[in-house]
């Protein structure tokens, strides 16, 4: 068996990104993956603008005369700059945003002022350009912002917005294809009969997929007849950069979903990884496609994909990062049993009197326990041939993020 770095470095070496440009509305950016980098065509602000609202005076009014009133002569707000000039010894009342007069190189906060008619006074003690922010503080025209490969995030949208980058240039989305196989499975809407249990891993495969990136396309249900998994597995191949299956990849007669694939020249490239849980994963490539073909049960189909099919999509997609860092936490509970192989075990993370992250684990019974799974934020990682003591610090990966 791969160790898991093993497999996974196997697993990028077989991407090779789509680099498929394409434009899409702002709105609908977030989460998509740059194709270029984005520059500002403004400076931002783009004017000196007051940082409170108060008023603008020139500093040597106050420096020269020692706080003497001064005569209020307009104001300034967002969207209407006061015009014309601000004499020695006036001052405008102005408001969070708005421009400040070339004459004035101060803002003195509206607390520390007291109006009465057109005179204003000025109390505490105050410097050059109090309160002012400079003319493209923020951003310069031609100024980089965001570079190609970053994956946008909600914030990253106002930033576009504010330098103009609408439509957005991203690279095309993996499409990824999913099928799971299984003589006991039935659909979610069925009851099940003797012997057959509800199918859980397509949704749950297909939201993972969705969130890392990809477009994808769920084929349902495959009995274990070689003629029908060789018939759906090669449509599938067809249309996809990426075909995820569940089911069928351990030792057993019926277990003949790597033989399918070998039969549509599929090239295996290993199978069976030193984790726990999710050793009997297979992966293969056939041209630029590749496949993975993942255990049924559902702990080890989440793992698989965390730790091997979404650094995988993101390679393919452009991303310059391909897979969140590990965390580290305090681990909070009994020490597991070492084993030959990394495991993965189900917390959620809390955090103790000093701020460190407590991995406490779940109560559950396995790789086949959803239900377990669901109550879990986070996986702790204990390396092969490693124990965790109770306090010792550990990597961990977190859920849904």
């Amino acid at each position: 068996m791969l160790n898991p770095d093993e497999a996974l470095s196997q697993i990028l070496a077989s991407c090779t990104p789509l680099c498929e440009g394409q434009t899409i509305p702002l709105r609908a950016a977030a989460g998509r993956v740059l194709a270029e980098d984005v520059s500002s065509d403004v400076d931002m602000p783009p004017f000196r603008k007051s940082a409170m609202d108060g008023f603008a005076m020139s500093y040597a009014d106050l420096a020269e005369h020692g706080h003497p009133p001064l005569t209020y002569v307009g104001e300034s707000r967002a969207g209407a700059p006061f015009q014309g000039d601000v004499p020695a010894g006036a001052c405008v009342e102005i408001y969070t945003g708005a421009e400040v007069p070339d004459d004035c190189d101060l803002v003195v906060m509206v607390e520390q002022t007291t109006r009465e008619g057109n005179l204003v006074h000025i109390a505490g003690q105050h410097r050059v350009q109090q309160n002012v922010c400079a003319k493209a503080e923020d951003l310069a025209v031609g100024k980089r912002v965001k570079s190609a490969g970053h994956r946008l995030s909600p914030t990253d949208l106002s930033v576009l917005a504010a330098v103009g980058c609408d439509p957005v240039p991203v690279w095309r989305q993996p499409r990824v294809t999913i099928l799971t196989t299984g003589d006991e499975l039935v659909p979610p809407t069925q009851t099940p009969g003797t012997g057959q249990i509800r199918e859980t891993n397509t949704m749950h495969l297909a939201a993972l997929a969705e969130r890392a990136g990809a477009e994808v396309d769920c084929l349902g249900l495959v009995r274990d007849v070689p003629e029908q998994l060789v018939q759906s597995f090669g449509e599938a191949l067809e249309a996809a950069d990426v075909v995820l299956t569940t089911g069928g990849v351990s030792m057993g007669r019926y277990d003949l979903v790597a033989d399918a694939f070998l039969k549509l020249g599929v090239e295996q490239v290993f199978h069976k990884v030193a984790i726990k849980p999710g050793k009997p994963l297979w992966f293969g490539r056939r041209g630029r496609t590749l496949v993975f073909a993942l255990p049924g049960n559902p702990v080890s189909c989440l793992l698989d994909h965390e730790v091997f099919v979404r650094p995988a999509l993101a390679r393919l997609e452009g991303a310059s990062v391909e897979a969140p860092d590990l965390r580290v936490g305090r681990w909070n509970g009994a020490s597991p049993r070492s084993g030959p192989r990394q495991q993965h075990l189900p917390v959620t993370v809390s955090q103790d009197n000093e701020g460190c992250d407590l991995l406490t684990p779940i109560q559950w019974s396995g790789s086949a326990d959803i239900v377990g799974l669901s109550t879990a934020t986070a996986l702790a990682v204990v390396e092969a041939g490693c124990e965790a003591q109770s306090g010792e610090l550990l990597p961990y990966r977190s859920l849904y993020i």
